[in-house]
């Protein structure tokens, strides 16, 4: 008999990426669309980078961001978790899950570790390295 789960390795499954991307999108379009009967949320531009999901499925987990710092990240937060019920609504009516999964946001990061790629690139000491690895590259070749 052939295994329930073919899934083998640390990282998500093709499902969990497959229907956090329908999430994603489906929440990005909810948000910018307007649909909540929030008018503090609607006036907020929030950008959905990521949702993570559990292995089962059932808890979804959206990194998201204000666009350009339009207001506090944890005001934000705060205001996607008070309308968590009627976004979770919103995106049970468009995707057809056997579960809509309960959401839970969180800041995304990403952004801010870009910025500290960039900088330490940036940094003297790093691209003496890099000219350095670059010399002994031309040196062997």
């Amino acid at each position: 008999m052939a295994p329930k789960h073919s899934h083998a390795g640390d990282g998500p499954s093709q499902r969990q990426l497959r229907v956090g991307e329908l999430i994603r999108r489906t929440l990005s379009d909810v948000l910018n669309r307007g649909d909540i009967h929030d008018p503090e949320l609607n006036r907020m531009s929030i950008t959905v980078g990521e949702v993570r999901l559990s292995t089962d499925l059932k808890v979804a987990t959206a990194y998201v961001m204000p666009l350009m710092g339009s207001v506090p990240v944890a005001d934000a937060i705060a205001a996607l978790a008070r309308n968590k019920a009627e976004l979770r609504h919103r995106i049970g009516g468009e995707l057809t899950l056997k579960y809509t999964p309960d959401l839970r946001f969180r800041p995304d990061e990403t952004y801010d570790r870009l910025d500290e790629t960039r900088r330490m690139f940036a940094d003297p000491a790093v691209q003496r390295d890099l000219a350095a690895g670059e010399d002994d590259e031309d040196g062997d070749a």
